[in-house]
């Protein structure tokens, strides 16, 4: 395998987790419940997020995360154009789930679940890697923000959404 492929694919597999989460967390979780109130402050929070994530990503771009993370995979670096594209690619998908969820349609949370755990996923990462490099580490600085809002955002997530099977039942009187 191509080594340049083999570091993209290494490097991003933890994001294919918290991908595979999100999808858990999507099919048990697929039915909003929560009044309009609380879904719009979920969906501004997912908002804020997305443009607070666009300063995070070019935190990283211009500190060098896409030369500095994969080395301590013991991974050749990613190109500019690979991180930039991925990211620009993800923030797009991004932006039009938080339309999706405004629209009404639920094709929007599988990619909201997936930004917030894996912004939480920042504000937790980035440090390790930090202490890791015993300093700064790319992303650091922004970390804590996105970090601390992808926590309030899959709280958000949890309050507003439910199983179908579980809003039946509490529907009917059952649960």
């Amino acid at each position: 395998m191509n080594e340049g492929l083999r570091s993209v694919l290494v490097g991003t597999s933890a994001l294919s987790l918290v991908l595979a989460v999100a999808a858990v967390l999507t099919a048990l979780r697929w039915r909003w419940t929560a009044d309009s109130g609380l879904r719009n402050r979920i969906l501004e929070i997912f908002q804020l997020g997305i443009a607070l994530q666009c300063l995070h990503f070019l935190e990283e771009y211009l500190t060098g995360f896409h030369l500095r993370f994969p080395k301590v995979l013991g991974l050749p670096s990613w190109s500019a154009e690979f991180f930039v594209t991925f990211n620009v690619v993800w923030l797009a998908i991004w932006i039009l789930a938080a339309w999706a969820l405004r629209q009404g349609s639920k094709v929007g949370l599988l990619p909201a679940w997936f930004f917030a755990l894996g912004m939480a996923g920042n504000g937790v990462v980035h440090p390790l890697l930090a202490l890791r490099a015993g300093g700064y580490f790319p992303g650091l600085a922004s970390s804590p923000i996105v970090g601390l809002l992808g926590l309030v955002l899959l709280r958000g997530l949890f309050r507003a959404t439910k199983s179908g099977e579980y809003a039946r039942s509490t529907a009917d009187g059952v649960g």
